[in-house]
């Protein structure tokens, strides 16, 4: 290489391009009060205690509201006791622990599926997963608004990846007409509750689509287990999903469950062999036993509970009646714990949502990247354990925070 083709040398993180862009971006958006990385010192259920006060907490994935639960805690504090506070190495060398595997029975038998295995994140399971179950020669095709940890599985596979328009059978079933033939392997990558939107994707029809062209279908259930079905079984329980019409039922553990890890539910073949051959799970260490615990008493309290994810639909009810009284703009919401209010502008989006939390109610933004430019919003999560009284008050309290800074939030699109 000359010097004349030869990069710049860089040897201080601060001048790369990548570090530039960000403090451009800190400077543009967080020169004032800062909606992020906000301090609560207890669990985040309907309340919690933020700074030293308690508020209204609109900003968690506590959905089934388990963490904090008695009967959630004190699973945890029996599992130390009993084992410790690690697994203290890989499972597959160091050994297993019989609360390991009980969550994957439940699970397995949660979501109508022949066998389960647990991981220790559900970031990283989707992108072990994904990375390693495709490859050259193989084709994924998700849905434009698919998570970034399937994104991220992708890149890793080397798999040819290409997005699809959102919830859109049809488009799906056009790019495989065409290309199906070309590829050994074709994995469709959806999500059950859209983690921006909250609308549920059209689970059936992507299940006719991936059986007309012999295909595998993966489903991420982070928000939709412990939010849709009677039990919060999710996509197959709301549904009424044959057992095997999924191929790969992915979720964590870290939301409705109220514990962290995440999981893979298949047939009894594909989880033995990722048991043996998924690199995420076998050099990672397992999942503490205090997560486990906690996860499986919340499974199996959801499970014999219905009145919890009763509870849970009649706060969204609530939220989408109150909504509609201040003609809020919910986009694509209105069946599912994910309720977001439409902003527009992100320097709204992040004054309104400081304003909410001095009238003492947390509700965190969402910009870019997270969603589209020009599509911020305010993005409330609901739990069970919310009441009707706090919903109202909250919107009440937004309506007019919105009018005190002189923000015209977007109405509905007729």
């Amino acid at each position: 290489m000359t010097d004349a083709t030869a990069p710049e040398r860089i040897t201080r993180f601060e001048d790369t391009p990548e570090f530039r862009a960000y403090a451009e971006r800190r400077r543009e958006l967080l020169s004032g009060d800062n909606p992020y990385f906000i301090i609560h010192d207890s669990p985040l259920t309907d309340t919690s205690l933020m700074e030293g006060r308690r508020v209204l907490n609109f900003g968690s994935y506590n959905y089934a509201a388990m963490s904090g639960r008695p009967e959630v805690s004190e699973a945890a504090i029996e599992a130390i006791r009993k084992y410790g506070t690690s697994a203290s190495g890989s499972r597959l060398l160091a050994g297993e622990k019989s609360i390991d595997q009980e969550l994957e029975r439940e699970i397995a038998d949660w979501k109508h599926a022949e066998d389960a295995l647990v991981l220790v994140g559900g970031h990283s399971t989707n992108v072990t997963f994904v990375g390693n179950f495709v490859g050259p020669g193989d084709l994924v095709l998700y849905d434009q608004y698919i998570h970034n940890s399937v994104a991220e599985g992708c890149r890793l596979s080397h798999a040819t990846a290409r997005p699809f328009p959102h919830n859109d059978p049809a488009a799906l079933d056009r790019i495989l007409s065409t290309r199906r033939d070309r590829f050994a392997k074709v994995l469709i990558c959806i999500e059950g509750v859209y983690s921006m939107d909250g609308d549920i994707a059209p689970v059936p029809d992507f299940v006719r689509v991936k059986e007309k062209y012999g295909c595998f279908l993966m489903v991420d259930e982070a928000h939709s287990t412990c939010v849709i079905g009677e039990t919060g079984g999710g996509v197959d329980e709301y549904f009424g999903l044959a057992p095997d019409a999924i191929d790969i039922k992915m979720g964590t553990l870290s939301k409705g469950t109220g514990a962290c890890g995440g999981y893979l539910a298949g047939s009894h073949n594909l989880i033995e062999y990722l048991r043996y051959s998924l690199p995420g799970f076998v050099f990672s260490v397992g999942i503490a036993p205090p997560l486990a615990a906690a996860a499986l008493t919340s499974i199996r309290l959801v499970r014999r509970d219905p009145g919890i994810m009763g509870s849970l639909r009649r706060n969204v009810a609530v939220f989408m009646e109150e909504a509609a009284k201040h003609r809020f703009d919910m986009g694509l919401a209105g069946k599912t714990a994910i309720l977001p209010v439409l902003v527009g502008d992100e320097n709204h989006a992040m004054a309104l949502s400081t304003a909410m939390r001095e009238e003492g109610v947390f509700v965190p933004p969402a910009i870019y990247p997270a969603v589209p430019h020009g599509e911020a919003r305010l993005r409330f999560c609901l739990t069970a354990a919310h009441q009707p009284e706090q919903i109202v008050e909250a919107l009440d309290k937004l309506a007019a925070c919105a009018q005190r800074l002189g923000i015209t939030l977007p109405a509905p699109h007729a």
